[in-house]
Formats: C-alpha cells, sequence, structure tokens
C-alpha cells in the first residue's frame, strides 16, 4: 500500500546538475511536516564534524537501489542567498545529510564514490525488508 508522503520519510533534494543545468545550486525538502524548502547555491562546507554514522541513502538516478554512506554527523555550509548575500548555516540530524548528498552531486560525485570499497548498492525491495529509517538521537 502507498502512503502519501512515503517517499519523504527521509526528505528529497536535486541538484542542478541532474537535471542538465551546469549550476551550483540545489534544493533539498526536509522530510518534517510544514518544513520548507532550503535552497543551496555556491555551497562551501566549512566543518564537517568527526563523528560519522552511516545510513542507506537513495540515488535519482538509480532509484532502484539504497547506498549505505558514511557521513558526518554535524556540518557547517556558507552559502549564497537569493538576494547575494553569504549565509552559513549549521546542519545536523539527517539534515546535513541530505544537504552533502546534493552538495556531493555538484562536485561531481554520487554516493558509490562514497561508499565503503567493497559495498555494494542493494536493490530497494531488500532495503525495504531492513525497517530501519535513519535514526538519531535527540
Amino acid at each position: 500500500m502507498h502512503r502519501p508522503g512515503a517517499h519523504l520519510r527521509h526528505g528529497l533534494g536535486i541538484a542542478a546538475p541532474q537535471i542538465g543545468i551546469t549550476r551550483a545550486a540545489a534544493v533539498v525538502q526536509p522530510a518534517e511536516s510544514g518544513a520548507g524548502p532550503i535552497v543551496v547555491l555556491n555551497p562551501r562546507v566549512t566543518y564537517v564534524s568527526e563523528e560519522s554514522d552511516e545510513q542507506y541513502e537513495g540515488y535519482l538516478s538509480f532509484f532502484n537501489v539504497r547506498g549505505k554512506v558514511s557521513r558526518p554527523l554535524r556540518m557547517t555550509v556558507e552559502t549564497t542567498s537569493l538576494n547575494g548575500a553569504t549565509v552559513t548555516n549549521l546542519y545536523q540530524r539527517g539534515l546535513d545529510r541530505l544537504v552533502k548528498h546534493e552538495i556531493d552531486h555538484l562536485d561531481g560525485l554520487l554516493d558509490t564514490d562514497r561508499m565503503r570499497s567493497g559495498v555494494l548498492p542493494i536493490r530497494v525491495e531488500e532495503y525495504r525488508q531492513t525497517g530501519r529509517a535513519w535514526a538519531y538521537d535527540s
């Protein structure tokens, strides 16, 4: 059974190069109800925490697979706002994962470039059997 919004369990995003636009721009939609989209223009990661975790991520380009990717638990990103000002934001608790995933696309990287050596993506049907959503301590 399809649940409305089930595709947003973790949130989603898209980077301009994924749709043929050669700009350093991405949009991330957080999973939280009522959260607005995050626009990332000319991003520059200025801090990543030493603490990290490994979670499954999906791919727009390879929608039928999921890959287990290690990412920092917190990061700070400097971006350009729509009015041209420089803005710095701290992302954490899964939102950092979404934003970094899209920044990786802007840098020409896929999740498979971030996966541990020898670890392969799994089919989405197999992923659904894990029953594991992203989990972060409060």
